[in-house]
């Protein structure tokens, strides 16, 4: 091991009436993973924008190769040699996977962009990033999430930096793209540089991390030189300031009759006709590889997508939804995967994405907008499933991502709502926020609702849900009891033959 690349001295940045990082100090090696672990809030996403220019220092210092540096924007932490991944991605969707890749550094030819060299060098680095199908002129918009996430991972490796960081980069990757991604950092681990890595994922940790620094609060709780000796329990109580016995907390309870029964449902991602049923006061998951169908086939039982053969019953009534708007009247609501795009309004106020559905109820003659009703209507939610805000006031956007999706799901509390669809309803979410939404489902289904849980995680679908139906190239293979659902056999089914 050598002497430390990054120090981080007495770092401390202030907003209005917040210290988001309050005299941080830890250091990083070459050669080293480094692990920054901690709830949301904690503080980790701020010190990676401290390292990459966006946000100043109010204290402290950055100490880099022994050099002091404090960035005043991107430019400058980019020619210092520092790449930061974000988990929000930061691509231009109108442009080619080739011109996002290269984005600041196009190879040019008297002038005009070398469009020959352009693409050989998006080939060789889409063939690193195991993504080697993908054609360079590809309009980014048109790629999956997990994609788009790998044009990001590639356009940074391009940059040679020295100093690398990935902000929860396997949140919406496959296992494939997951597994590229692991081999990627080992390699940069043995070329030397220093690889901050943020992430919830206790596994990813132990699995690929050789040091760990935990924040909470905006305060730097402690750094482990090794991971030897510390374990998963260990780990969490540091970052939660309390003990942690089971995230999950999986609560067996009494199920009903039959709320949702799909028979041979056929349409666009989903190949073959898919048979189930879920049952009032089940947690039903599936559980698939990205683009293995499951949100597709979700998206036909929401009315977002019409099936072309088969029936949803719902309530035991034969229905076709013409529209998302007809599903949630009827009782179905679904919270997306993706929450910055589909799930909320960033520019609005927590009250005013809380209350967009459920308005109606409020008005004054039928006519008027009822601002008192829908403030109060969000006090309580705000009460009830303790989102953490200022007020009501507030931009969405300035919540955390865990307490942006409880706003989601009070916005269909607020409804009439039977069934809840959650797409990925922990991603990017921290251990305390999760075991939150975690405990929120289960209420929902002692209530006598319905949940079906659409998630990549294989910890997540086989610790919280009651039975797991397994997707793969748009098939519904089998769905099995969570006796039976091991992470064995559930990632034996979803892989490709």
């Amino acid at each position: 091991m050598t002497d430390a690349y990054l120090r981080v001295e007495n770092v401390t940045v202030e907003f209005p009436g917040v210290k988001a990082l309050d005299g941080v100090s830890f250091s990083a090696h070459e050669g080293q993973v480094h692990a920054l672990m901690g709830e949301n809030g904690a503080g980790k996403s701020t010190l990676l924008k401290v390292l990459s220019g966006v946000n100043r220092l109010s204290e402290g210092c950055l100490y880099i190769g022994g050099e002091s540096y404090a960035f005043s924007n991107a430019r400058e932490a980019l020619k210092s040699g520092i790449a930061i991944i974000y988990q929000e991605l930061t691509l231009a969707p109108n442009l080619s996977v080739a011109e996002n890749l290269l984005m600041g550094q196009l190879p040019a030819h008297h002038g005009f962009v070398d469009r020959r060299r352009l693409r050989d060098k998006a080939l060789a680095i889409l063939e690193e990033l195991g993504e080697g199908k993908l054609h360079p002129s590809t309009r980014v918009r048109e790629l999956s999430v997990g994609q788009q996430q790998m044009i990001e991972i590639g356009r940074a490796l391009l940059r040679n930096a020295r100093i690398i960081a990935f902000d929860e980069p396997t949140s919406s990757l496959s296992v494939q793209e997951t597994r590229h991604l692991k081999r990627i950092v080992a390699r940069l681990r043995d070329e030397g540089k220093v690889v901050l890595y943020v992430t919830h994922r206790m596994e990813e940790v132990f699995e690929m991390c050789d040091a760990v620094t935990v924040f909470r609060d905006g305060r730097h709780i402690r750094t482990h030189d090794t991971l030897e000796g510390l374990d998963h329990d260990a780990l969490v109580s540091e970052m939660v300031g309390r003990d942690i016995n089971d995230v999950y907390g999986y609560r067996p309870r009494e199920q009903g009759d039959v709320l949702l029964r799909l028979d041979g449902i056929k349409g666009r991602g989903v190949t073959a006709p898919a048979s189930l049923d879920i049952r009032r006061g089940e947690v039903l998951g599936l559980f698939g590889l990205v683009g293995a169908g499951r949100s597709e086939l979700m998206r036909l039982v929401c009315g977002a997508e019409h099936a072309s053969e088969g029936a949803v019953v719902f309530k035991g009534a034969a229905c076709r939804f013409e529209s998302a708007q007809a599903a949630i009247r009827a009782g179905i609501a679904m919270c997306p995967e993706d929450r910055k795009t589909q799930g909320i309004f960033p520019v609005a106020s927590v009250s005013d994405n809380l209350n967009i559905s459920c308005r109606r109820f409020f008005k004054r003659l039928g006519l008027f907008r009822h601002p008192r009703r829908e403030t109060e209507n969000t006090l309580k939610y705000i009460q009830e499933l303790s989102i953490k805000t200022p007020g009501p006031r507030t931009p969405i956007a300035n919540l955390s991502g865990g307490n942006q999706q409880k706003v989601i799901l009070a916005r269909w509390l607020s409804e009439d709502i039977d069934l809840f669809v959650m797409d990925e309803p922990t991603r990017g979410i921290d251990v305390g926020a999760r075991r939150d939404i975690y405990s929120l489902l289960y209420d929902l289904a002692e209530q006598g609702k319905s949940v079906l849980v659409i998630s990549s995680d294989l910890a997540e679908v086989s610790s919280i849900c009651d039975r797991i139906g397994v997707m793969r190239g748009g098939e519904l293979l089998e769905i099995i009891p969570r006796e039976q659902a091991t992470p064995e056999r559930l990632l034996g089914l979803a892989l490709p033959a």
